[in-house]
């Protein structure tokens, strides 16, 4: 049985966890995992795993392919997140950046840290089984037989937990981002799946950061503002650079090169100053160079989490603050996120 692997249903965000009672049908509730996407398809024999962008990511992670075999009970296609964990027992949270550097071209390198970070599949819907497509079934019959295939199958693959209970997601929004996720998921219970489409919504924090302009990369049209790069200032006095903003529309970004050209710095000739900026394994061959700006104008900005000491996503502009004096902007005005064990997340899946 070889399944094709068809894109993945998505979500839209909102501002609050919805109230079930005004939406036809019902809503099932999810933690949202902060991991890769995945569409992995089993037909008894091998894995193939899709994700949302279609790049096959079945050669990063052997170590799930390998248990497929002894785990997963019959060919099935399955939707869900990928996921590494870190931490001492009883401590453990999801780790994104662990997870990133699982995509390596070299097999030798995919090899080892297979064993030192392997990864689990968090499965949350269920696209086929043997047979028989399910994409066409609402999602609450779906679950059901998600459930019924999956209970009880041993780690790295687990059943993602779920409620009806509004009260109850609220309170995972609140706890599990100790442990790593990013959220909750909502779903229409009534829905089939419609790959492609934001039938989903999303409910992640919401929060905000005042932050210092470093600089700004040029936007691909060559004439005006891409994204602007900001940082906070550490306990020792030293700027870091935390993270992007980017999403304006085409009009701002040229306004944007007329309102920070005050602050550009420039060489003993008045040309700018240009840096590099920091390259992931994303990146390629992407010009990460940037414009230096003099660390004098602050910014309001809205994030959703700190990946370590930066910005787990690029944050959003709110406002300017000309009210605020740059060396004010620390770490110290984060939230503390409380821990929460892993192990309590994945407990009665």
């Amino acid at each position: 049985m070889a399944y094709d692997i068809p894109a993945p249903m998505l979500a839209k965000a909102a501002p609050a966890v919805p109230d079930p009672a005004r939406t036809p049908g019902g809503l099932l509730y999810e933690p949202k995992w902060d991991g890769f996407r995945g569409l992995l398809a089993w037909d008894g024999e091998t894995l193939e795993i899709g994700s949302r962008g279609a790049k096959p990511l079945t050669r990063y992670f052997p170590e799930l392919a390998d248990a497929a075999a002894t785990a997963l009970p019959r060919p099935c296609l399955l939707d869900g997140e990928i996921v590494v964990a870190t931490g001492e027992p009883g401590a453990q949270r999801l780790d994104w950046e662990a997870l990133s550097q699982r995509i390596h071209p070299a097999a030798s390198r995919i090899t080892r840290l297979a064993a030192e970070t392997p990864a689990m599949f968090i499965a949350f819907d269920l696209l086929a089984e043997g047979d028989e497509l399910l994409q066409d079934r609402p999602f609450a019959e779906r679950r059901e037989r998600l459930e019924r295939l999956l209970t009880g199958i041993p780690h790295p693959f687990h059943l993602t937990r779920t409620t009806r209970d509004r009260a109850l997601a609220q309170r995972w929004l609140a706890e599990f981002e100790g442990a790593g996720l990013d959220g909750v998921v909502a779903k229409p219970l009534d829905q089939p799946y419609a790959p492609g489409k934001r039938t989903l919504i999303k409910i992640k924090h919401a929060r905000t950061a005042d932050v210092v302009a470093l600089g700004y990369r040029i936007h691909k049209s060559g004439s005006s503002v891409g994204s602007l790069l900001v940082g906070l200032y550490d306990t020792e006095g030293v700027l870091r650079q935390v993270g992007g903003v980017a999403a304006f529309s085409d009009v701002r970004r040229q306004e944007l090169v007329d309102e920070l050209a005050p602050f550009v710095e420039r060489d003993a000739e008045g040309a700018a100053v240009t840096g590099e900026g920091e390259r992931s394994r994303f990146s390629g061959a992407k010009d990460v160079s940037f414009v230096r700006l003099r660390p004098e104008r602050v910014l309001e900005v809205r994030y959703d989490q700190m990946e370590g000491a930066r910005f787990r996503h690029t944050v959003q502009f709110e406002r300017w603050r000309p009210d605020r004096e740059a060396r004010s902007c620390t770490y110290a005005q984060l939230e503390t996120v409380a821990g929460y064990d892993l192990d309590e997340v994945l407990e009665r899946v």
